[in-house]
């Protein structure tokens, strides 16, 4: 097992259909069975806390929910090469602390009650799960990645929020789509970087300045002097163009 950085991202979870009448026989039950199916391959490899915190959500968030938390064991089963019914979900939480009654937080599992050697991050965006992962690490790695959908930034009061000072100024001048894309790429930053910190949204996001006055629209090196901060291209991420992410790799304290 290599000590890289492996980068994997999952489709929605959607029903095939067999026409656009939503109450066609053939797509109710194409519905119903995939439904069926995503919630047996939950009660079978998910675990007590990750189940009930599902339980509280609506219908398509549950799914994509359920969804992408399967995504997330066997991805990670396959990079230890354990069957994912071996893995039992361990989650660390800044507030809550760590342990396997948390179902939030920072990803990890146990193997025969061991901390398995793994490093992991996932982030969801219109449907998408991004998974990051990276096998026998170094004990001070730490990682973080982050998918957004520009059309998510745009509301009121998303700069004054979320924005430095500085990015605000930087991005006065965009309008529209150019705009939206913009801070999306500033927020992928700061949710990767706060992630491979371990602080979360703990550490208010306006004051992490992550704007860089880079040539390319996707900034492959270390963003704003933050080793170990970059953009995710597309076609590294594996997710549609309209996505924008980016993920954090570094020694941290």
């Amino acid at each position: 097992m290599a000590s890289h950085l492996v980068v994997r991202a999952c489709p929605p979870f959607r029903v095939p259909v067999s026409s656009g009448d939503p109450l066609d026989p053939a797509s109710a039950a194409a519905t119903a069975a995939a439904a069926s199916l995503l919630e047996s391959d939950a009660r079978s490899l998910l675990d007590g806390p990750e189940l009930d915190r599902a339980r509280a959500m609506t219908a398509r968030t549950r799914e994509d929910f359920l969804a992408g938390r399967l995504a997330q064991r066997r991805f990670a089963a396959g990079l230890l090469g354990v069957p994912a019914s071996a893995l039992t979900a361990w989650y660390s939480c800044p507030r809550c602390g760590t342990g396997t009654q948390i179902s939030h937080g920072r990803p990890g599992y146990l193997i025969g009650g061991a901390a398995a050697p793994l490093l992991l991050s996932l982030s969801r965006a219109a449907g998408w799960t991004l998974l990051a992962g990276i096998v026998d690490p170094d004990p001070a790695l730490r990682l973080g990645i982050d998918v957004e959908d520009p059309a998510r930034t745009d509301f009121e009061g998303f700069d004054a929020v979320v924005l430095t000072p500085a990015e605000r100024a930087h991005l006065a001048a965009l309008t529209g789509t150019q705009l939206l894309r913009a801070r999306a790429r500033l927020w992928a930053r700061k949710e990767a970087w706060l992630k491979m910190t371990g602080t979360g949204l703990q550490t208010a996001p306006d004051t992490v300045d992550v704007f860089d006055d880079a040539p390319d629209d996707v900034l492959e090196g270390d963003v704003n002097g933050r080793a170990g901060l970059r953009d995710l291209p597309p076609a590294e991420a594996g997710l549609p163009a309209y996505l924008v992410a980016a993920v954090a790799v570094a020694v941290y304290p």
